[in-house]
């Protein structure tokens, strides 16, 4: 027998059943981003919610969600609307648990897309859109291997779109072991024209047919090396 849906579920799908866009910022809080970097993530995850707003329908279908990852890793926003998204204020501490965040990005993404799936409710393809200025500390190398592997398996099979940006110093050679597209470098603090790039790459998914290919604009905020 199946899996009936979840009450809360089944009103949130029908008040609104527009298909669902979900992704996750997956974003470094560690000690090093301390300062100057924390300040600029913070104004552009409110230029995030600005820009979605500014669509039509992107926010009743766009869905975010932000895991954080230092010393822990923490589930600061699971999935909502862009219409109901509130920007949060996030700190810095500790290290760099980049594996544990990347397996909890990806659970979340699993969960819900359960969730879509006993609904009824349609969905694109998630995207993960990680930003770190370091590497992953206080981990084992397996562990790390283990999340890499399974970002290629979940790339490989059209499960998840996942992106990983690294601010200035993070290790854009180890970045490149671990996801499978190629790692981009901000340029600077540049985190507004980041977030922008990211509502309309966002606004241009949700408003086409789900399986279609999306050209995305060339990201003006990443640097050339």
């Amino acid at each position: 027998m199946a899996e009936a849906p979840r009450l809360e579920d089944a009103v949130e799908f029908a008040e609104n059943p527009e298909p669902r866009c979900p992704c996750v910022l997956l974003l470094d809080t560690s000690g090093s981003m301390q300062g100057a970097p924390i300040e600029a993530l913070n104004r552009g995850l409110r230029t995030f919610k600005d820009d979605l707003m500014r669509d039509p329908v992107a926010p009743k279908r766009v869905e975010v969600a932000i895991v954080t990852f230092d010393n822990d890793v923490t589930v600061v926003q699971d999935f909502i609307t862009a219409d109901r998204f509130e920007a949060p204020i996030l700190e810095c501490q500790g290290m760099t648990h980049m594996a544990a965040g990347i397996n909890t990005a990806l659970d979340l993404i699993q969960a819900r897309k359960e969730r879509y799936n006993l609904s009824g409710v349609p969905y694109y393809r998630p995207w993960v859109f990680m930003i770190t200025d370091g590497r992953p500390q206080g981990e084992m190398p397996d562990f790390v291997d283990l999340a890499a592997q399974r970002i290629q398996e979940e790339e490989a099979t059209k499960r998840v779109v996942f992106f990983g940006v690294g601010v200035e110093g993070a290790d854009i050679p180890i970045l490149s072991e671990i996801v499978v597209r190629t790692p981009m470098r901000l340029r600077g603090l540049n985190f507004n024209e980041l977030f922008v790039w990211l509502s309309r790459s966002m606004l241009a998914v949700s408003d086409s047919k789900i399986g279609d290919a999306v050209a995305l604009q060339p990201p003006g905020w990443a640097a050339v090396d």
